[in-house]
């Protein structure tokens, strides 16, 4: 393959590029992302709803954000607290980094990573900035999959890695228990 990388073109947001006869993207700022894991005191885990342009539906997702829109000195823990507050109105007072790793490695550049939050505090509604219409889900964990389910059977789009965020609630990568 060759290592020549042609940019086909360049987005606001986005910029689509090809090496060899691999086509792929890549954000034009920011270069990764981070799912937040969230549980609130009451033991409600965290999701979020919204209308997604792309996929022309409402999904559910963990809270999560762009990492180093806001400069180059933010990280993956900062842009989680920084999301979780903006999205669903929670602060935290932990955040832990669990793993990064490629959000779809065939398609995209793009890094994610999970950060789990805890030490939950309430400060204002959430529901996103100002060009979000974030509606906020709080569920009791015991419950979660088949909340999960039951929303999948009423036509909301989820993400895979809802189930890995599960996953990840009560145990490190390595698979030990927290």
């Amino acid at each position: 393959m060759s290592d020549e990388i042609e940019t086909l073109y360049e987005g606001r947001y986005l910029r689509l590029k090809q090496r060899g006869s691999w086509e792929y993207a890549e954000r034009t700022h920011a270069g990764s992302a981070v799912i937040v894991i969230a549980i609130t005191p009451e033991n409600k885990l965290l999701f979020v709803e919204q209308f997604r342009v792309p996929i022309q539906q409402r999904t559910i997702e963990m809270p999560a954000g762009l990492v180093g829109d806001l400069g180059e000195d933010d990280t993956m823990e900062d842009a989680a607290r920084r999301e979780l507050l903006e999205e669903t109105g929670w602060q935290a007072s932990e955040v832990k980094l669990l793993m990064v790793g490629p959000s779809s490695a065939g398609m995209s550049t793009e890094m994610i990573g999970f950060a789990r939050a805890r030490g939950l505090v309430k400060v204002h509604d959430g529901g996103g900035d100002e060009s979000e219409d974030i509606t906020v889900h709080e569920v009791p964990l015991d419950s979660a999959p088949q909340w999960l389910a039951q929303k999948i059977r009423e036509g909301y789009s989820m993400d895979p890695k809802l189930w890995a965020g599960l996953w990840l609630l009560e145990r490190d990568p390595d698979g030990s228990a927290i």
